[in-house]
């Protein structure tokens, strides 16, 4: 991870962004490793979950990311998602509300006041970052990214958030829906739609055979298919597949075999649809798609298992 965004940063791209999502890696560890090996890319979070960090810790952690990194990290929340958070004895309710403490309180601790807050899920008793050396006193101008894929919490994204990290595996069309809700949030805080950045994570799956590529890309679409049937569900895709991936699978998780199984009955066009696959050229177009449907800034997650190739060849087109 940290090698590709060295590479990245050496071929012109303007941000290094990590993910939390299973219990593989979490994100801030590598989004330090990053800080401290470049020196212009931007690093962000995207997304860590509201949940298993205090508001504090998180506004803590940034903060000295921020300084370490010379103002370059990025924070992005997320409300998490089942079955994981259920696993490990974490019941999501409310996540709007959670969301809109979280933000408030951390921005608040960012901008170094004493915070005092009685919330649902946020309290914080005379709380201020007790910073005495290096940046000091300083606000931290760190830009806070609200992950949000349901229609509510874009429009909150919109209200409160400095952006909105667009979900991946979803069409561009999906994303003409997710812009009228971020238009609406940001419209009760007086502000435009402009003043909201819109990240996307991009799924892409790049290789000189464009048939391979579709191929490459099946298997992470069918997983998502049966894993996260709600993000599939908003961006198009019929129910009818959806429930059929599912039963092949053999639930979540799938049964040996179920994946590869479940994988056949997906359309070409459904990863078409929902990814940027193909040859360099295809992946460019797809990608330009997403930004004519309201992507401020696309991030590519290369579902082809070579990000080196992608990254040279997305510079090249």
């Amino acid at each position: 991870m940290v090698r590709y965004a060295q590479f990245a940063e050496q071929h012109g791209f303007d941000s290094a962004w990590v993910a939390e999502s299973r219990l593989a890696r979490d994100a801030l560890t590598p989004m330090t490793a990053i800080a401290t090996v470049t020196s212009r890319i931007k690093v962000g979070a995207g997304v860590i979950n509201t949940w298993t960090r205090n508001a504090a810790l998180i506004a803590q952690t940034f903060a000295t990311m921020d300084e370490l990194s010379d103002g370059r990290v990025m924070l992005g929340l997320g409300a998490w998602w089942d079955p994981l958070a259920w696993k490990v004895g974490i019941e999501r309710r409310e996540p709007l509300t959670c969301m809109r403490e979280y933000v408030t309180v951390i921005r608040r601790l960012f901008r170094m006041e004493e915070v005092t807050f009685e919330g649902k899920f946020v309290k914080m008793r005379g709380v201020r970052l007790d910073v005495l050396h290096g940046a000091g006193e300083k606000p931290r101008n760190i830009p806070i990214y609200i992950g949000a894929t349901g229609w509510k919490m874009m429009e909150l994204a919109g209200e409160i958030g400095d952006g909105v990290l667009l979900n991946y595996l979803v069409s561009p069309k999906y994303n003409d829906t997710a812009l009228e809700h971020i238009r609406a949030g940001a419209s009760k805080a007086g502000r435009r739609l402009e003043d909201i950045d819109r990240p996307q994570l991009v799924a892409c799956s790049m290789h000189p055979d464009a048939d391979q590529a579709i191929k490459l890309a099946k298997k992470h679409v069918t997983m998502t298919l049966g894993q996260q049937p709600h993000i599939m569900k908003a961006s198009g895709v019929s129910e009818d597949l959806i429930e059929e991936v599912q039963r092949i699978m053999g639930g979540w998780p799938a049964k040996p075999g179920g994946i590869e199984k479940a994988a056949e009955i997906v359309p070409d066009e459904v990863v078409k649809m929902i990814t940027a696959s193909g040859t360099p050229s295809d992946v460019v177009a797809k990608v330009k798609e997403y930004m004519a449907h309201g992507c401020t800034s696309p991030l590519l997650l290369p579902l082809s298992g070579n990000p080196e190739y992608v990254i040279k060849s997305v510079v090249e087109v």
